[in-house]
């Protein structure tokens, strides 16, 4: 389970970076967003991958993380995941306004020269 949950990551990673370094802000956009689900899908897994533990405290365990998952990387992501909605959904209207006012989507701003 962590390989391929590493390998998820990595792959998650690759990507958006390689999407970032596209002349375009659309991919840029997406791009972003996947490395953001690469960093959450880390800080969730720093809380421990783990099987048939309980979420929530029971009377006859004791209050140790031996035995419970750690709900602190779960809020982490789960407040990750909003604000990283919040900040795509800008990123596009920003985007949108700026290619009605340059007609262009391109990053640095200029059209690629068409040979």
């Amino acid at each position: 389970m962590e390989i391929v949950l590493a390998a998820a990551i990595g792959i998650l990673t690759a990507s958006g970076v390689w999407l970032v370094l596209r002349p375009r802000t659309f991919q840029v956009i997406i791009g972003l967003s996947l490395i953001s689900y690469a960093v959450n899908l880390f800080i969730f897994a720093m809380g421990r991958l783990s099987v048939d533990r309980e979420p929530v405290l029971l009377p006859h365990l004791p209050a140790t993380l031996q035995y419970y998952d750690d709900p602190l990387p779960q809020a982490l992501v789960l407040t990750a995941i909003v604000i990283g909605f919040a900040m795509t959904a800008l990123f596009l209207v920003v985007m949108m306004a700026l290619r009605g006012l340059t007609g262009s989507d391109h990053v640095d701003g200029g059209e690629e020269q068409k040979k």
